[in-house]
Parts: C-alpha cells; sequence; structure tokens
C-alpha cells in the first residue's frame, strides 16, 4: 500500500505540488485529472521517489518509501512514466522482460508471465518483432505489459503509477488498456492511473483526484467529482453530465 500525508515539492523557490494526503487502496483504480501543469506528472514523481518532498513523506507498505532497497521497491512499486524510450532492437519479448529482472523465477516462469501480461496488454501479436519497428502506439502498450510484468499477476501490497497510458492509443486501445489495468486492480494490487478524458476516469476510476494549480481540489468517486460546476471552475469547460444510458456512470457531454 501506497501513502503520503500533506507531500509538498519545491522546484527551486516555487511549490510546485502541496497538500498531498492520499492512500492508495488494495484493488482501487485512483484516477488522477487537472488541467495541463496542476502537478499531475510531478504527483506521480513524488510517489515513485524520484522527486524528493520538500515537506510529508512517502510510506510503501508503512516503511518510509526511502528505507527500501531497490528490489524490495521494484517488487512492490512499478511505474509507466509518460514517456518511455529504448534506441536498442530489443525483441518485444525481451522488453516486457526486462520488468522481471528484480526476480529469480527462472526462464520458463518468467517467458509465461511475459506472454500473459502481452495478452494482458493486447499486445500478444507483437511478440517476436522489433521494438524499433512498433509504432508509437504499439510500444505504449508493450511498456504497459512490462510493468504488468514487474508485478504480474498482482496482490495486495502492491502499487501500479501509471502517466497517460492512453495518450497514443486509438479509441479501442485505449478502453483495452485500462480494462487491462481494472482487472489488474481486481486482483488486489492498488492502480494510479493520470488521465486526460473525464469519461475514460469515469468509467475505469473508483476513486478521482482532480488538482489545480498543485493543489488539491477534489478527491472522492467519479459521481462526486465529475461535477459540472467543478468541471467549470477548473478546467472551464461547461459540461452537462448524466447517468450513462447503460452502465450508470457520469457521461460527460461538452456543451
Amino acid at each position: 500500500m501506497l501513502r503520503t500525508e500533506n507531500l509538498m515539492i519545491r522546484r527551486g523557490s516555487k511549490t510546485v505540488l502541496s497538500g498531498i494526503t492520499l492512500e492508495l487502496k488494495p484493488g482501487e483504480v485512483l484516477g488522477v485529472l487537472g488541467p495541463n501543469g496542476a502537478g499531475k506528472s510531478t504527483l506521480l514523481g513524488a510517489l515513485c521517489g524520484e522527486l524528493q518532498a520538500a515537506e510529508g513523506q512517502v510510506w510503501l507498505d508503512e516503511r518510509e518509501l526511502r528505507q527500501c532497497t531497490g528490489v524490495e521497491r521494484a517488487q512492490q512499486l512499478a511505474v509507466l512514466p509518460q514517456v518511455s524510450t529504448l534506441d536498442f532492437g530489443f525483441r518485444v519479448e525481451e522488453v516486457v522482460g526486462m520488468g522481471r529482472l528484480p526476480y529469480q523465477s527462472g526462464r520458463v516462469r518468467d517467458a509465461e508471465i511475459v506472454a500473459a501480461a502481452l495478452d494482458a496488454a493486447d499486445a500478444g501479436h507483437l511478440s517476436g518483432r522489433s521494438y524499433l519497428a512498433l509504432s508509437g502506439g504499439e510500444r505504449q502498450r508493450v511498456h504497459l505489459a512490462r510493468v504488468l510484468a514487474q508485478l504480474w499477476p498482482g496482490e495486495a501490497g502492491q502499487t501500479l503509477l501509471l502517466d497517460e497510458p492512453t495518450s497514443m492509443l486509438d479509441p479501442l486501445h485505449q478502453h483495452t488498456t485500462l480494462q487491462a489495468v481494472r482487472e489488474f486492480a481486481d486482483r488486489g494490487a492498488a492502480v494510479l492511473v493520470i488521465l486526460h478524458d473525464l469519461n475514460l476516469a469515469a468509467r475505469y476510476c473508483d476513486r478521482v483526484l482532480l488538482l489545480e494549480g498543485g493543489r488539491p481540489v477534489a478527491l472522492d468517486t467519479p459521481e462526486q467529482v465529475l461535477r459540472p460546476q467543478l468541471l467549470k471552475a477548473v478546467f472551464g469547460l461547461e459540461v452537462l453530465v448524466q447517468p450513462h444510458p447503460e452502465r450508470g456512470h457520469p457521461l460527460i457531454i461538452a456543451r
């Protein structure tokens, strides 16, 4: 379980994130929304230990994150950054296999997990191809498979942090990606995912954290957070919100 209290991040003399108290729950998908510059990627960087907090602490399974060894952290916390690049012509399964480096589970078991993670990310058909020959969206799905393989099959005590995993994907693969994330959480892992699409957040997230100017505006269920007045105040966007006719979650329609 990953949690933080009164987290503050500064860049030089400027405070870019403050007032963050958060607990990621096992089996939960927590969506992070906000306009550009709201502090979403900064939050992810702080939660994974990439950025040092000026105030507050980050705990991973009741230990301060900075006190965990590299192997302990890698076995409990996987991070998919906004941009993942490789400049070498590895085969797809070799890229995904990098997620198994913190373990000594053996080649046969690792190969099984790599194949399962690729299938979960709807990328099994890419196996055997060179990473450099893939499109941007295909590469994004391969990297999703890599972080899934790192925590496979997902269980309580593990946390997955995803920064805009649908940014380069077509509509079908936006949904298949988030469905894979949803299923991963359903097995017990906690997931934090940064999104820009309000309707994707409404459909797949259990709770939503809304950020503006580096501070939390709301943290609650999609029904409580994705309201017209709040979205107008944060995004400057006038919307209609109504229940999805089949699923019941909020459906956001721009006026």
